[in-house]
């Protein structure tokens, strides 16, 4: 992605600095989301910080900002607002929904951590992962509350989507002994016993 600076992009990163800590911090973002006209909570904020190659949820560095609007080819606000359903159109695009799937994982994370704490796993997997995409994703994030109640590991992030990509809804590629994670293992022989696959 390119990196670079011109004056009006420096100039948009200023508006939302934190002059003391010198970046832009959760409530430069949230008047960032109010003036581009969308939620924090949207979707097509993963698309925008996957762009800035953003490190760490809550902040975006100068070399972020400015980098990652230069990345989508816009220096206003009115031309990233315009650019918005293009960026929503990316996750329709399969290599790049891989990549900004697996950005998320490591975006989400709290400081460096491996893995990813449950509730921020259950926040933002319905958020890539639709009912449209995947029918059992709400099941999923059920399944996962009252049964695993832990930190979610990278391999089982990276190999859900695996799973979506090869299987269909009614499981009948599924193999109990290949090599997917447990997590999938137990989700899929739960919800063939409560006989809820295809609904």
């Amino acid at each position: 992605m390119g990196r670079g600076r011109n004056k009006a992009l420096h100039d948009l990163y200023l508006e939302y600095e934190d002059k003391t800590a010198k970046k832009v911090l959760a409530e430069g973002i949230i008047r960032f989301c109010e003036d581009i006209g969308i939620a924090p909570e949207d979707v097509v904020m993963i698309v925008i910080c996957w762009h800035m190659d953003a490190q760490t949820m809550g902040e975006f560095t100068e070399e972020e900002f400015e980098g990652g609007l230069e990345d989508i080819g816009v220096d206003s606000i009115t031309s990233l607002k315009a650019a918005i359903p293009s960026l929503r159109k990316e996750l329709n695009d399969r290599k790049k929904f891989k990549e900004i799937y697996e950005y998320a994982f490591m975006f989400s994370r709290e400081n460096n951590q491996k893995c990813l704490q449950l509730d921020v796993a259950l926040s933002v997997w319905p958020l890539l992962i639709t009912k449209e995409k995947w029918k059992y994703i709400d099941l999923w994030c059920e399944f996962l509350q009252e049964h695993h109640k832990k930190a979610i590991s990278k391999d089982t992030w990276t190999q859900l989507l695996d799973f979506i990509d090869v299987m269909d809804d009614t499981f009948s590629q599924y193999d109990p002994t290949g090599a997917w994670p447990y997590l999938i293992d137990e989700f899929v022989a739960l919800v063939k016993e409560q006989g809820k696959i295809g609904n």
